[in-house]
């Protein structure tokens, strides 16, 4: 069943991702539960004091899953629009929708009325997921004023104590039965499995359609890569709707190999590190803002919690090489670079790889199924070594955003190449360097200046605790180069301290920056990346 207003793929297409065994032709749900049957007593779901095998967690999933449909009357390809922490609530509703054919639409917790009301108006949400009051918010409140304002939304889900009138107690509705119950029918794998959203930061979040066959594909080929399997234990730091976490190879790519799976509600370095110790985590993903947090905390107290740890997955934003040199000496684990988008196309360095790939370079791509082109301003395809833009399609790159016609003109080409907005060159054995995003390429007097490029090089010199390179508007060249600070402690950050540390490297001069900002803290967007736009916007604002 094509929900209406997404975008399939190419039927000859499908069938040859078929015929690759890329696409099984079952749901994820489907594949989840027979590992789940395959190891019963096994623990599947950790979060806190709550301990869940994977007997309970099916039982629990296909309740939910019943309660839903045969209770509250949802039907599948009905959508949920998902507002919870990480925690066991939110792993719990994300099976039984998979097991149901119900469709989640994973918000963020930091996400506020005018983002949530889009949501559900757009999804045509037929329910609401949140928590109660969570960092002093109170989203019950929130979730109230929703109902009234968006015309298919009916009930509210709560994962909270103190659920008020008229909202549905999520803990409940998961509670595990008293026996045996009947799931509904499995979806179609070609049905929408996960509304996932587009991680841009300007304007509100288009929604990317994932599939059963392509989102099963995502995570299995992940988890194999990451050679997971049910020795596994992996930990939720990074809020569980995004893609990363949730299935590259993340807490589905964890349970389709077997293995267990750690909630935790935030990434700070001592709950984290206490979390490893505990559980014998091997494998968690973070963000760069995140492992240099780690990378400090372990240089000042050691890293004796973290034996177990075996792999650090670090994306969402290019990792410092100088930062990723550290990560083996100080975590004593091995570094997985990922470049990847909720789009689709996922990049990892192999755990195999020589220290210069990891360190060095995002990786290559998951499968041998994705098609890569670098491309000039005019689309013509660049030899490797040349910076350019990065199209993409391939068994898990879906061809359209959800009733999104005019994004999709600019977003994807009529042959189904995705553009994905992303500044990169790749190397002659195949792994991708990360030179930016597109509005990240500084143009000086028609010097074409990498901002990623400019920020390692002031990463290499004292006193930088964070750096940002943008674009400043110049009446005579366009744009020259302004690098935006934020200081160690202590030290002493001058523009021309860094302009000589970028001669005494060797850097053409036209690189070198020519305006200095010092901040106590660089912005960044909801989900914790470097907000750049909001750079532009002071700048803009003089």
């Amino acid at each position: 069943m094509t929900l209406e207003g997404t975008v399939p793929w190419p039927e000859d297409l499908a069938a040859s991702y078929r015929r690759s065994g890329w696409w099984r032709g079952q749901a994820l749900g489907t594949e989840i539960a027979a590992v789940a049957r395959a190891r019963p007593d096994s623990t599947a779901l950790v979060d806190g004091t709550v301990r869940i095998s994977y007997r309970s967690l099916l039982a629990r999933a296909d309740a939910l899953a019943t309660r839903l449909t045969d209770d509250l009357g949802l039907a599948r390809g009905d959508r949920i629009v998902v507002q919870l922490p990480n925690g066991w609530e939110f792993a719990v509703l994300t099976l039984g929708c998979l097991r149901a054919g119900l469709v989640p639409v994973m918000a963020l917790p930091a996400h506020r009325q005018h983002e949530l009301a889009y949501l559900c108006q757009h999804s045509e949400a037929r329910a609401l997921a949140v928590p109660g009051v969570l960092r002093g918010f109170d989203h019950q409140d929130m979730a109230a004023r929703l109902l009234g304002s968006s015309p298919a939304l009916a009930y509210v889900l709560v994962a909270a104590p103190d659920v008020a009138p008229g909202h549905h107690d999520l803990a409940a509705l998961c509670a595990e039965p008293a026996s045996a119950v009947q799931p509904p029918a499995p979806p179609d794998p070609s049905d929408v499995a996960v509304f996932l959203l587009s991680g841009g930061t300007t304007g509100l979040p288009k929604l990317i359609a994932r599939t059963h066959d392509d989102y099963s594909y995502n995570a299995r080929a992940s988890a194999q890569l990451c050679l997971m399997d049910e020795r596994t234990v992996y930990l939720v730091t990074l809020p569980a709707s995004h893609n990363f976490p949730l299935a590259c190879p993340g807490l589905l790519g964890t349970w389709l190999s077997g293995g267990r799976v750690v909630m935790l509600a935030s990434p700070e370095p001592a709950t984290a590190f206490a979390a490893i110790e505990a559980e014998g985590v091997t494998i968690t993903a973070a963000v760069p803002a995140v492992a240099q947090r780690w990378l400090a905390h372990a240089a000042e107290h050691g890293n004796a919690q973290l034996r177990t740890l075996a792999v650090l997955q670090v994306g969402g934003a290019r990792l410092a090489d100088e930062h990723a040199r550290r990560v083996r000496p100080l975590l004593g684990a091995t570094l997985q670079q990922v470049f990847g988008m909720a789009e689709g196309l996922l990049n990892y360095t192999r755990l195999d790889d020589p220290d210069e790939v990891i360190c060095g370079t995002q990786g290559r791509p998951l499968s041998p199924g994705d098609e890569v082109r670098i491309v000039d301003a005019d689309g013509r395809d660049l030899p490797d070594g040349e910076p350019g833009a990065l199209l993409t399609r391939g068994p898990y790159t879906p061809r359209g955003y959800y009733l999104a016609p005019e994004q999709n003109i600019r977003a994807f080409t009529p042959d189904g190449w995705y553009a994905s907005g992303d500044v990169v060159r790749r190397r002659p054995d195949g792994n991708l360097v990360v030179e930016g995003r597109d509005k990240d390429m500084i143009n000086r007097g028609g010097e074409k200046i990498s901002a990623e490029e400019v920020e390692n090089l002031v990463y290499r010199m004292p006193g930088i605790a964070q750096a940002a390179a943008v674009a400043a508007p110049d009446a005579d060249l366009g744009e020259r180069v302004c690098l935006f600070v934020v200081p160690e402690p202590g030290a002493t950050v001058t523009l021309a301290a860094i302009r000589d540390g970028m001669a005494a490297a060797g850097v053409a001069r036209f690189k070198w920056p020519e305006r200095l900002e010092l901040m106590t803290a660089l912005p960044v967007t909801k989900i914790g990346k470097l907000d750049k736009k909001a750079l532009r916007d002071l700048l803009a604002a003089g």
